[in-house]
């Protein structure tokens, strides 16, 4: 099984984008969009609950409750590399 970088902090940003910064120095934007097609992240369309994501324990993946989460392997691939914030 592949080993990818575990998260240090992830950050909500503007039209449900967000800020993942990766424990090896990494740091990539992640559009969530795409996902909001799937009934699973349809949560996520709620403002307040977006901007609540958080790291989970120990970095394997980010959360925003107890049913959506995305695991750093999703985040580490299909996120585009950044040097800061915008």
């Amino acid at each position: 099984m592949e080993q990818y970088p575990k998260i240090k902090n992830v950050k909500a940003l503007k039209n449900k984008r967000i800020f993942i910064s990766f424990r090896n120095g990494v740091n990539k934007l992640y559009d969530c969009n795409p996902l909001l097609n799937d009934e699973a992240f349809q949560p996520l369309l709620d403002d307040q609950t977006f901007n609540n994501v958080k790291t989970d324990l120990g970095g394997h993946g980010i959360s925003w409750n107890e049913e959506v989460d995305l695991s750093e392997s999703e985040l580490w691939i299909n996120g585009q590399h950044t040097e800061q914030k915008d």
